[in-house]
């Protein structure tokens, strides 16, 4: 999955106000907390801001923190807020269904399907709590680790 750094930037935001607690976190000093630019920052705390997963105080002792507890944000809301490219899919007509593919490639679609499915299966199934606190939900730790390599095939040729 190629991940911006728009959304990138807004996890890692966001993550640090779950880590924080209720207690505001300044732009500046997130910015220099999670090395980020500063004027990017702002623009993504305005998105974020826009899209209900954080909330602005005002004064000398403002900042942002998270509009609800980090246990109830998921990382599909995020992504979502950040990257308008990735909707969530519906089971309603696709796109690709316009010219169905046909012979070799006819299963194409259920492919592009499960592999759907099975991304935003992991991002909304996993909070910034889960994410904060190292306990990701089982069946994602599952898919974080190494895939085995394939037993080497031998071939013999007989001539």
């Amino acid at each position: 999955m190629y991940v911006t750094a728009r959304t990138n930037y807004a996890m890692r935001a966001l993550l640090a106000m779950a880590a924080a607690g209720p207690e505001p976190i300044s732009a500046p000093a997130l910015a220099e907390a999670e090395q980020m630019p500063f004027t990017f920052l702002q623009t993504i705390l305005g998105e974020l801001r826009r899209s209900r997963l954080v909330v602005s105080q005002r004064g000398h002792d403002g900042g942002y923190r998270l509009a609800r507890p980090a246990a109830q944000i998921t990382a599909g809301e995020v992504v979502r807020a950040m990257d308008t490219t990735y909707a969530p899919a519906d089971d309603g007509p696709h796109p690709l269904d316009e010219r169905p593919a046909s012979g070799a490639a006819a299963h194409l679609e259920q492919l592009w399907r499960a592999a759907d499915t099975a991304l935003r299966r992991v991002l909304d199934e996993t909070t910034l709590d889960d994410l904060t606190n190292g306990r990701l939900p089982a069946h994602v730790r599952a898919l974080a680790e190494p895939a085995p390599l394939p037993e080497p095939q031998t071939t013999i040729q007989i001539d």
